[in-house]
């Protein structure tokens, strides 16, 4: 007999996605530090960025999520060996248990891009080994413990010193790896003093099982998923995750549905699968309102959270300031299952105060008074746990809330 393939609206891919990701309900209760292993375990990639000019994007990314928390908690995680740094998404701090998912790309460095330079390491031996064997004898270091032999200060990524990218080298090849974080700088170890058990010959799984693996995570942090958003979660760009997904829904982990508003099949996994029903019939949605990074996984897909959303969203803050829509360092808003409008917000941390430079409705959206307290509560309660309480907005922010 054929089964009937479930359908399925827009709204509840959804609320679906959000259940999965940990933005269906608001945080009940005070985070504790295990909270943020649990996060983290479910979005399967927490995504590093420098940028502190609201707070690092794995912060923000948290506090949507698990409301005030402590920060020191995550650099512990990664010291405690709980969590690991590698290229996933893009950098992530990654659960300690998915290392082997990416040894496969340490042992093929090549394949990783401008993450890693054959030319450099070959031109470059000398520092790369000198490099080495001053964390081999001295023990763990930093890029800032080698000074330049030229003592200028770099320009940025393009003009680092040579023992700058060969630590970076080291790392995308899987000899070095970030035993722990000081003052946010990573701190570089040796694979196998910080992960004395691993062995390649015995540990190392075949690509296809791999590959499985990979995709029911992105599947599990995305709740619902289109075959097409797959791939872009954990960077598998050559990966066709059809036939693995096909093979989800044959053991009961995914179940397929068709979103007509979509025109697409949906790929629902088995832990929010039992919300179906409820998502369709509108008893279950999110009810959460946050400020979201600009790196968080709800958004950091473009072409996802157009189709999903109907937002277009781009980060500028690597674009020249006259060639900026919106602002620097713009937040997404995140309402009751919609993303509503987004600001451009600044932390002044020493005068205790958060700015918004400017806030932005998305078209056809408007501003009731529900909405309006939730986005006050939101910016209040992150303005609360930045130290910097007193909000200070723009007359044009004022003006979207008249």
């Amino acid at each position: 007999m054929t089964r009937m393939t479930p359908h399925l609206s827009l709204q509840s891919v959804r609320t679906l996605h959000l259940a999965a990701q940990g933005l269906l309900t608001p945080a009940r209760r005070k985070a504790t530090k295990a909270d943020v292993l649990a996060s983290i375990r479910r979005m399967s990639a927490l995504q590093i960025d420098t940028i502190s000019v609201v707070a690092r994007s794995p912060w923000l990314v948290l506090f949507s999520r698990l409301g005030a928390f402590e920060p020191d908690w995550l650099p512990e995680l990664l010291a405690e060996g709980k969590l690991f740094e590698y290229w996933s998404h893009e950098a992530c701090f990654l659960p300690i248990e998915d290392y082997g998912l990416y040894r496969h790309r340490m042992i093929d460095p090549g394949s990783m891009g401008w993450k890693y330079s054959h030319s450099f390491r070959e031109q470059h031996a000398d520092v790369v080994a000198r490099v080495l064997d001053h964390i081999r004898v001295h023990g763990p270091a930093k890029s800032s413990h080698f000074e330049r032999a030229d003592d200028r200060k770099s320009n940025g990524w393009w003009d680092w010193k040579p023992e700058k990218r060969a630590l970076e080298i080291l790392y995308t090849a899987g000899d070095l790896m970030v035993r722990r974080r000081e003052s946010f700088q990573r701190v570089y170890d040796l694979r196998e003093r910080v992960l004395p058990d691993w062995d390649d010959a015995r540990d190392l799984q075949d690509n296809p099982t791999v590959d499985a693996e990979l995709v029911r995570l992105s599947l599990k942090a995305l709740g619902a998923a289109k075959s097409e958003w797959i791939a872009d979660y954990f960077r598998m760009k050559r990966l066709k995750p059809a036939p693995i997904l096909h093979a989800l829904v044959e053991s009961g982990e995914a179940v397929k549905c068709w979103c007509p508003e979509l025109h697409a099949h949906v790929y629902v996994h088995a832990d929010v699968a039992p919300l179906i029903a409820e998502a369709e019939s509108g008893a279950v949605q999110s009810t959460v309102t946050a400020l979201l990074s600009p790196f968080d996984p709800v958004v950091w897909d473009r072409k996802r959270a157009l189709e999903l959303f109907g937002f277009d969203y781009r980060i500028e803050c690597y674009t020249p300031a006259p060639k900026r829509q919106y602002g620097y360092f713009v937040l997404p808003i995140l309402h009751r299952g919609k993303l509503i409008g987004r600001l451009d917000a600044k932390a002044h941390r020493k005068e205790g105060i958060f700015e918004v430079k400017a806030f932005y409705l998305e078209d056809g959206m408007k501003m009731g008074k529900g909405m309006q307290a939730d986005i006050e509560k939101a910016l209040q309660r992150m303005a609360d746990w930045h130290g910097t309480p007193v909000l200070r907005w723009t007359s044009a922010f004022l003006r979207s809330f008249s």
